[in-house]
């Protein structure tokens, strides 16, 4: 007589497919979940309490450190929280320039997880295809500010720099072609059946789970929720842009994985209303040398490509320091989701759903 024998095994913390130092601790039965537990840690840096030990100036450069895939939406979020804590008017033109790279950003963030996800999967050709335009963007990072990665794009109060000659052509020239580039993504994944056996009804969260856990992002927009904080709470230039919001009913990986195409499409229309619509003028506010806070609060969500990122930042009078720090980080708010996305599967769906979450240690574990 057979005996059924649960069994316990670890996932990572070092596995080509945890896409970093994720460890799962995983109980199954046979080939299905029981049970998934994440564990983190393993990447903490104690980047919150370093900035309660920097300026606010120098605090900027640590946070496209956390996701190193979408640094330039990190820098813009600790920006614009400073300058609400000491209620800093941004000129316009800065804030153009600061959605126009927030957009290429989420485009290269996407990308990256478009080639991970797909390659995970074993579809590895995608990975090819998407880290070439990637490259283009980064390219242009560089051009802007001499970083391709951990840009530190932004300054309190607006840009170090303007566009530099020949930048806005860079731009344009990747516009013309990318939108071409999607369609090659989406001719060879799309009605892939190998792709769509992998992805159609795996990993499922549904709306009222994504708002209980406090997912955002593709995640939730996914699941049918409409929600995007470029649209819910403008910040930098986004109330003065036209886009869309797109949104699936379907709950599931291949749905999430259909909403960041979407989205990418959209990145392309944002940036080309903010060249056409590109303002005169400076790029930088008047500001101190020093700035020094009086005793208040603040709350800053802005819409990084994996869902809100929001920085608590506590003043304290006459310090140029914060007081205290906190991220909201996307992701990991986004990984409690997780186990309840992969109990009652098979363990080869694990794959999908970390690969759908689009997971960076560096700002889980902080």
């Amino acid at each position: 007589m057979f005996k059924n024998q649960e069994m316990e095994i670890n996932m990572g913390p070092q596995h080509p497919s945890t896409h970093g130092v994720l460890r799962l601790k995983l109980k199954l039965d046979g080939e299905v979940v029981k049970e998934c537990r994440p564990v983190i840690g393993y990447l903490h840096r104690g980047v919150e309490k370093i900035c309660e030990n920097k300026t606010f100036f120098q605090g900027q450069v640590w946070t496209d450190r956390m996701d190193y895939c979408s640094a330039v939406a990190n820098n813009l979020g600790w920006a614009e929280a400073v300058e609400k804590l000491f209620g800093i008017t941004v000129p316009r033109r800065a804030r153009y320039i600061r959605t126009l790279l927030n957009e290429l950003n989420r485009l290269a963030s996407h990308l990256i997880w478009l080639a991970t996800h797909a390659m995970d999967i074993g579809a590895l050709t995608v990975f090819l295809y998407t880290f070439r335009d990637r490259e283009s963007i980064l390219d242009m990072f560089e051009a802007f500010c001499g970083a391709r990665l951990t840009t530190t794009a932004f300054r309190i109060g607006g840009l170090r720099e303007d566009m530099p000659p020949g930048f806005e052509k860079m731009v344009r020239d990747f516009l013309q072609t990318f939108p071409a580039a999607i369609e090659e993504y989406e001719a060879l994944l799309t009605e892939n059946r190998i792709w769509k056996k992998r992805t159609i009804g795996v990993a499922k969260l549904t709306a009222e789970q994504c708002i209980a856990l406090g997912v955002t992002g593709p995640l939730l927009r996914a699941a049918g929720v409409p929600y995007d904080i470029r649209k819910a709470h403008p910040y930098a230039a986004y109330d003065e842009m036209d886009f869309e919001v797109p949104t699936r009913p379907e709950a599931d990986t291949y749905a999430r994985y259909l909403v960041r195409l979407e989205e990418m499409r959209q990145s392309v229309r944002i940036i080309y209303q903010c060249l056409d619509k590109m303002p005169e003028g400076p790029v930088m506010a008047k500001l101190p040398k020093v700035l020094k806070s009086e005793v208040c609060e603040v709350y800053h969500p802005t819409e990084a490509p994996k869902g809100e990122i929001g920085y608590y930042l506590v003043g304290e009078k006459g310090s140029t320091n914060p007081y205290r720090f906190h991220v909201r980080a996307p992701g990991f708010m986004n990984l409690q989701s997780l186990p309840a996305m992969v109990e009652g599967s098979l363990i080869a769906d694990i794959i999908a759903a970390i690969g759908t979450l689009d997971v960076v240690l560096g700002e889980i574990d902080r």
